[in-house]
């Protein structure tokens, strides 16, 4: 795979707050996030394994990681739809980078967009799971490349 992000970590967090900006409450942004779901590429219904379930999400995510520590790319999906367009938003701002950039790299478009203050505590820890998630997998490329 070699279809490298076309804006940096930080320049993908500014665009996603840049997005947000232009809604003018929380149901337009809701709707915003469940298109972005819908947008998500096709996951192979035989990633759909207890091996690539988040843990600590209400809701079912699935997670697959390829690549090595120049470059991650990651996969997912979920059987939520607003959980759907968090996971896309995860993964314009992480999928794609080195290893490197991963573990350097805070999720600070969740405080910009205003999103930590309208999800619910289930949805809040399955967002830090899959940052945690994406860290784990970016330090194991560190630690063994390849």
């Amino acid at each position: 795979m070699n279809d490298a992000p076309v804006e940096t970590s930080e320049e993908a967090q500014a665009a996603i707050a840049e997005e947000f900006g232009f809604f003018g409450d929380w149901s337009e942004r809701y709707q915003y996030l469940i298109d972005l779901g819908r947008k998500l590429p096709a996951f192979p219904e035989e990633w759909k394994t207890q091996q690539n379930l988040l843990q600590g999400c209400q809701s079912l995510v699935w997670v697959v990681a390829e690549g090595d520590a120049n470059a991650l790319h990651f996969h997912a999906a979920s059987d939520s739809a607003i959980v759907s367009g968090l996971v896309a938003l995860m993964l314009r701002v992480y999928s794609g980078r080195s290893a490197a950039e991963i573990l350097a790299t805070e999720p600070s478009f969740i405080a910009a967009i205003g999103l930590k203050s309208h999800l619910s505590i289930t949805r809040s820890n399955g967002l830090a799971a899959l940052h945690a998630r994406i860290r784990s997998e970016a330090q194991q490329r560190l630690v063994a490349p390849g």
